[in-house]
């Protein structure tokens, strides 16, 4: 035996022999499947994933979102009204009252026995003429002012001082203005209507337009466009949502001011209506008016 062999077998006869015995021998000797398998029993004890509610549910809760927050306003503003003609003593009819004289007023809205006798739907209706023909008016001269005021800025330069001297004017300080004129109740308060919803939409536009990037303009120059493809290329698209914002105004106003008007003026109108149930005691109907 070589020395080397003699080596070799003594290293192997001085290494110690190591006995696992117990559990971890058990460990050891487990397979290699149940290792794998730890993690996929861990998964099937782990909870299951939610499933998305379905188109109905989402419907439903949307549904709910969008309806239950004005139904509980309502509900809200009912039960105060209730306790505030608790409070009243009668004086205030309360929201029971109130229901059942809109029943007997709404089952007949078109009767007419005379010109200072007639239904809700007739005073309605002549109202809503007027703040039509006022409103439409001034919308057909205040938005191509607003435009060419916010164009041109001498233009501007000239008129701004005469709109904030006359905007801030009280809207019923024109009424006398258009019985002068006009000589009947009917067109002083179409006029009435007219100067007091102008405004909005003159102003609205022409911020619109004075809000239009620079770039667009001179791309425009640039082009060698003319006026009217400026306006309906660029000019129009831009300043819309500030046109429709001074359109809304300027219902908003017309609205106001024609009942006040109607009141002063008299005839066939909502304001006239609600001044004579007010003159006859019957306040559950300027209520009714009021929603109305």
């Amino acid at each position: 035996m070589s020395a080397m062999t003699y080596d070799k077998a003594f290293d192997a006869a001085a290494k110690p022999v190591v006995t696992i015995e117990g559990p971890a021998a058990a460990r050891a000797a487990a397979p290699a499947e149940a290792v794998v398998a730890a993690p996929a029993a861990a998964n099937d004890s782990a909870a299951p994933v939610a499933k998305p509610a379905g188109r109905g549910g989402e419907w439903l809760r949307g549904f709910a979102r969008a309806t239950l927050p004005p139904l509980i306003g309502i509900a809200v503003m009912v039960g105060i009204w209730y306790l505030a003609t608790l409070k009243a003593g009668g004086r205030l009819p309360g929201p029971v009252q109130t229901w059942n004289a809109a029943v007997v007023l709404f089952s007949d809205p078109f009767y007419s026995n005379g010109p200072n006798d007639q239904g809700i739907g007739w005073n309605v209706l002549s109202s809503l003429q007027r703040v039509g023909i006022g409103f439409g008016i001034a919308a057909a001269i205040g938005i191509p002012l607003g435009f060419m005021l916010g164009r041109f800025a001498t233009l501007s330069s000239m008129v701004n001082p005469i709109i904030s001297l006359l905007r801030p004017v009280s809207p019923l300080a024109w009424l006398p203005i258009g019985l002068l004129v006009f000589q009947k109740a009917d067109p002083a308060a179409t006029w009435t209507i007219f100067i007091c919803s102008i405004w909005p939409m003159i102003l609205n536009t022409a911020q619109g337009v004075t809000r239009v990037p620079s770039d667009y303009m001179n791309v425009a120059r640039v082009l060698n466009l003319s006026e009217w493809k400026i306006f309906t290329r660029i000019l129009f698209p831009a300043v819309l949502p500030y046109m429709l914002t001074g359109i809304r105004l300027s219902i908003g106003t017309a609205w106001l001011v024609i009942v006040a008007a109607e009141m002063l003026t008299g005839g066939v109108g909502i304001g006239f209506w609600v001044w004579d149930e007010w003159n006859n005691l019957k306040v559950e109907h300027i209520i009714i008016a009021i929603f109305v």
